[in-house]
């Protein structure tokens, strides 16, 4: 391709990317055969698309081999973010993309898995996904995305993230404490049996009809369900399905993903806190025992204390 032709390519590209909606959405980059070799999720279409036909993209590590094999591209329209990054991840996994093996960094591309055998399926963020009893998403091309995506979706679906072993069987969860995601309700806590298996799994089924991209049918369904328990006079449950249904309409109005998240840590010091306890309290040496004690009463009689 000579200079001319390409730099008309580029004009003819940004003609293009100047129409595009200010909407979230995909974008799929093609060869000169039509072939599909880059796909990428934007906030805001027109924005991200139109970065790529800048001088700068064209000396951008990231995006310099890319560029000049565009020669065309497809958008599709999202209703929201989360249904971008979604989308994305099937896309890639469905058409595997050049690029987008060969922009990958030196990890491995992140998953979202779940481990559907068991009674009370966990949902995970995973590098190394396993490939018997689980149910797979990915690869999503940014790991604080799907993070992002999992604090997002566990608000609506409260799903478990822990690694404990919950056997519907094993009577002594039944003593177990929920942890903090309970308490300010993004987990319904399958932990101490506050919500039954079928119950639980109903929920990871819709869970699962969202990340498939059916979130329409998702919708009617509850719905439904809704109408159904206000007739039989279960209001706390309807309502409960309403907040559910709300949230998932107004997911466009979430904002960024990546804000729901804190960044990936790849190191931790364990002394670093030891030291930080040892200069406040102005200790000898760093502590090696740290205790707590607990008081607890009932209505203010009956009180006992405990040191951890």
């Amino acid at each position: 391709m000579t200079a001319l032709s390409f730099e008309e390519q580029r004009e003819s590209l940004r003609e293009k990317a100047r129409k595009l909606p200010e909407a979230p959405g995909v974008y799929l980059m093609k060869d000169a055969k039509g072939r599909v070799i880059y796909v990428g999720k934007a906030v805001n279409l027109r924005s991200r698309v139109s970065s790529y036909f800048t001088s700068a993209a064209l000396h951008d590590v990231r995006t310099a081999d890319l560029v000049p094999e565009i020669c065309d591209l497809d958008i599709i329209q999202t209703e929201s973010e989360v249904d971008a990054v979604l989308l994305e991840a099937r896309l890639i996994k469905d058409i595997q993309p050049r690029f987008n093996q060969e922009l990958k960094d030196d990890k491995t591309f992140p998953y979202l898995q779940i481990t559907i055998r068991e009674d009370f399926p966990r949902v995970e963020f995973t590098r190394k996904p396993q490939t018997h009893g689980t149910k797979l998403y990915g690869p999503f091309t940014g790991a604080r995305k799907l993070r992002g995506l999992i604090v997002v979706l566990q608000k609506i679906f409260r799903f478990r993230t822990c690694s404990l072993d919950i056997r519907e069987d094993d009577e002594r969860w039944r003593w177990f404490r929920p942890c903090l995601l309970h308490s300010i309700g993004q987990c319904s806590a399958p932990c101490n049996f506050r919500i039954s298996k079928e119950e639980y799994r109903r929920d990871i089924a819709r869970l699962r009809m969202f990340l498939e991209g059916k979130k329409e049918s998702l919708l009617k369904q509850l719905r439904e369900e809704m109408k159904r328990a206000a007739g039989e006079l279960r209001f706390e449950e309807a309502a409960r399905i309403r907040d559910e249904i709300q949230t998932l309409e107004t997911l466009n109005l979430r904002g960024n993903v990546e804000e729901h998240v804190q960044p990936e840590v790849f190191f931790i010091d364990p002394k670093k806190g030891l030291r930080g306890l040892k200069q406040i309290f102005k200790l000898p040496r760093l502590p090696r025992t740290i205790e707590g004690i607990d008081i607890a009463h009932l209505q203010g009689g009956e009180t006992v204390a405990s040191l951890v």
